[in-house]
């Protein structure tokens, strides 16, 4: 690997045979050769040339030399030109492809947390890559009014709409069905008691807002449920960020990145040590598309990955969206992809 720092900017042909380079290596996980470079790729110049020309794209540290290979692969400065000045965006989806992803993303429900968690397994099965994303932090949203729903025998739907149109959805366990009027007599309760506090207000006070609101036997058992389980039903999540939400690794495994142990037990261990990535996410608070690649990262175990992310709006809430995979990425699709998850989710989210 070369240590030299790159300077100055680059030719006509030293930045057709780096985005040549990136795409084959990007479709092969292969170090490319100039003779493969030139027959794959038609850049009107000799495998020769284009030999001259990598060896000096590695002397200014946009490409590095395997030891084991006669090939070359790019560095996470070549990656950055390419995604700053080179790459072309992916044709967007087609109105057939965007209805499909609609009704993918619809199928989370209504609620945000349904939504984000479909959006990160969408993107991941998209992308092929590990998709995540970051729920609004609600602890400051007012609460506008509360839905009570019986979903099962025991089960309940609660639905808490938030000043601004933002919804949230979770189920609360029950011993057996509730009655219908003691439903609609703890919704009512709830309503007229919560509506208008902030969700770190009622789940700081709930229990003395709710003294001596049962009307019955049925309507005190569910409002006793909500006081004992205040902190899990009105949960605000971090100060500095709502839930963390992961696709599937799996998506990930197969990618020979991580045909090692120890890479993947690195994998492994960031999708379970979730405070790693909300601490590499925290300012990504613009808005558009970020993209943080390899050694960008302050955290080193993030090193080889890169982080593609959008922030999407929520009503007036934001939140984020996007995939973590190896720096060798389709970064043109990636980009289209997250950006139109992103604005899709935001519409469904309203």
């Amino acid at each position: 690997m070369t240590s030299s720092k790159p300077h100055g900017p680059l030719t006509e042909r030293e930045r057709r045979v780096l985005e040549a380079v990136i795409h084959m290596y990007v479709e092969t996980a292969e170090p490319a050769g100039s003779r493969t470079i030139a027959k794959r790729y038609d850049l009107g110049v000799s495998a020769a040339t284009i030999r001259n020309t990598m060896s000096d794209l590695e002397d200014r540290g946009y490409l590095a030399h395997p030891h084991t290979s006669a090939g070359r692969v790019p560095t996470d400065h070549a990656y950055r030109v390419y995604v700053d000045s080179l790459m072309s965006p992916a044709a967007l989806p087609t109105p057939k492809e965007r209805d499909a992803l609609r009704r993918e993303l619809a199928s989370g429900g209504n609620g945000i947390e349904g939504l984000l968690h479909k959006a990160a397994e969408v993107l991941g099965v998209l992308t092929k890559e590990l998709g995540l994303g970051i729920a609004p932090a609600f602890g400051n949203a007012m609460l506008a009014r509360l839905e009570l729903v019986q979903a099962s025998h025991e089960r309940l739907l609660m639905i808490l709409v938030l000043e601004g149109g933002a919804a949230r959805t979770l189920f609360i366990e029950t011993s057996n069905e509730i009655p219908r009027e003691a439903l609609a007599s703890v919704a009512h309760v709830l309503n007229e008691r919560l509506a208008g506090l902030s969700l770190r207000e009622i789940r700081s006070s709930l229990g003395d807002r709710l003294r001596d609101a049962g009307a019955n036997d049925r309507s005190t058992e569910l409002l006793n449920i909500f006081i004992e389980e205040a902190d899990q039903l009105f949960e605000i999540g971090p100060a500095d960020g709502g839930e963390i939400v992961l696709g599937s690794a799996q998506m990930l495994v197969d990618q020979p990145e991580f045909s090692s142990s120890e890479r993947m037990r690195n994998l492994l261990e960031l999708t379970e040590r979730r405070d790693r990535l909300r601490e590499a996410l925290k300012e990504r608070k613009s808005p558009g598309i970020s993209v943080t690649i390899g050694g960008e990262h302050l955290d080193p175990s993030l090193k080889t990955f890169t982080i593609v992310t959008s922030v999407y709006e929520c009503g007036p809430f934001t939140g984020m969206i996007g995939v973590m995979g190896p720096t060798r990425m389709p970064y043109h699709k990636v980009v289209t992809l997250v950006e139109h998850t992103s604005r899709m989710l935001g519409e469904l989210a309203k």
